[in-house]
């Protein structure tokens, strides 16, 4: 029986997949698969002992007490990494991009975490989530593409009336009251690594973009042809929310000052010349209706999505092609679905000797030697003979056994 297990150190550094027999080594075993993605062990027993941790440090709970909250807590562990596996896989399906998302969310941690420099927040990322950045940004976009699959799938199809939302927002009027607050876009010339001329130029071509983006030309169209931060560019430019405080006190006195729409001069950083173009401003204090009604949406149809979302699952589930192994359980199964683990029969390869092969090829050449009418064999010096007057198959001689001429050019060659 072939062993079910992955190699996934050398998938995760781009290594060749195959290696010697002898240098293979058993790194982790698939607890489930999902439509050719998989579930490991140690991705549960991760899940698993985070929340032992979160028990045992936050809670404060030991013994008997820690293990029935620990087991409660993870019973649905794989049920969970199914679920969104399968989520994912229908964003994909359904062609969904939340790049703009994630590039806010992005920016807006580090603004929070106050590192302005790129490899650094990177750094940062990995020291406070005990994983490398990509990886951690993997998981970011797998939880948007997540939360975009249900909203479209099942959130659009929920609709509160606006009476409710209405009686809710007059309720619970203190949970909307906001900061002042400020979104901003952006255009990054960056001068890096330039000449003193180079950086002149870059300098002329900054008041040359604020110069058309004033005279009305689109500001997300300037960004994506001219700026260099290619992270934020492919969003249009947009950073994440600020506040007071959080900016430099050049841009945020001149930012809190203008209104809406208004596109700033130029401001020089060490990494190039920066234009910033302000697409929103809320004032300090309470939030109006419209200003929340789509959030109050969302809030209000949490219990009927919920409520939606495990028959959505479960038919995604028996459009899928699932196999979980045993000593595993997934507690969102579809009714009568075999998700049996299948074993793969090993496959043993074929071996030959340069004998055997030799042998193969001089045996390969006899049998395809085909007389021409009107020679002769040169073994025999027999003249070769015309059958066309010998009258029917069954009236002719039969070859004997020594005999190299095929019965019919149709029948197959055995080599």
């Amino acid at each position: 029986m072939i062993c079910r297990f992955v190699l996934l150190s050398a998938i995760a550094v781009g290594m060749p997949a195959m290696a010697p027999a002898a240098d293979v080594r058993v790194v982790e075993e698939i607890a489930a698969k999902v439509n050719g993605e998989i579930v490991t062990k140690g991705e549960i027993g991760e899940q698993q002992r985070l929340v032992e941790t979160y028990f045992r440090q936050e809670q404060h709970l030991s013994g008997p007490q820690l293990k029935a909250a620990v087991d409660e807590q993870t019973k649905d562990i794989l049920r969970e990494k199914i679920d969104q596996i399968l989520l994912v896989q229908k964003a994909k399906e359904l062609e969904l991009n939340v790049d703009s998302e994630v590039t806010r969310r992005r920016l807006e941690l580090q603004v929070l975490s106050k590192v302005a420099d790129a490899e650094k927040f990177h750094d940062y990322i990995r020291e406070q989530t005990g994983m490398p950045f990509e990886e951690y940004k993997q998981k970011m976009t797998n939880e948007y593409l997540v939360h975009r699959v249900v909203g479209q799938e099942i959130g659009m199809h929920v609709t509160i009336p606006e009476a409710d939302l209405r009686k809710y927002y007059e309720e619970h009027k203190s949970e909307y009251v906001r900061k002042e607050q400020i979104y901003l876009s952006q255009i990054l010339i960056s001068t890096e690594g330039k000449t003193p001329e180079q950086a002149a130029a870059a300098e002329k071509k900054a008041k040359e973009l604020v110069a058309r983006a004033r005279k009305g030309e689109k500001f997300s169209e300037l960004v994506q042809a001219n700026s260099d931060d290619q992270e934020t560019a492919r969003n249009g430019g947009q950073l994440p929310p600020y506040s007071r405080g959080m900016m430099a006190k050049d841009i945020e006195d001149v930012v809190f000052k203008e209104k809406k729409g208004y596109v700033t001069d130029a401001f020089q950083r060490p990494q190039g010349f920066v234009i910033l173009k302000i697409d929103e401003r809320y004032e300090a204090g309470q939030a109006t209706f419209d200003e929340v009604k789509e959030a109050l949406q969302d809030k209000l149809s949490e219990p009927e999505i919920a409520a939606r979302m495990r028959p959505y699952l479960t038919k995604l589930r028996q459009a899928s092609f699932l196999e979980v192994k045993d000593g595993y359980i997934d507690t969102g199964a579809a009714p009568g679905q075999d998700t049996r683990w299948h074993e793969i029969a090993q496959l043993k390869p074929q071996t030959t000797t340069k004998e055997e092969v030799a042998a193969q090829h001089k045996k390969r050449k006899h049998l395809l030697f085909i007389p021409i009418p009107g020679t002769v064999d040169t073994k025999t010096k027999r003249p070769d003979v015309d059958t066309s007057q010998l009258g029917d198959r069954k009236d002719q001689p039969q070859p004997d056994a020594s005999s190299t001429t095929p019965a019919s050019s149709t029948t197959p060659i055995k080599q």
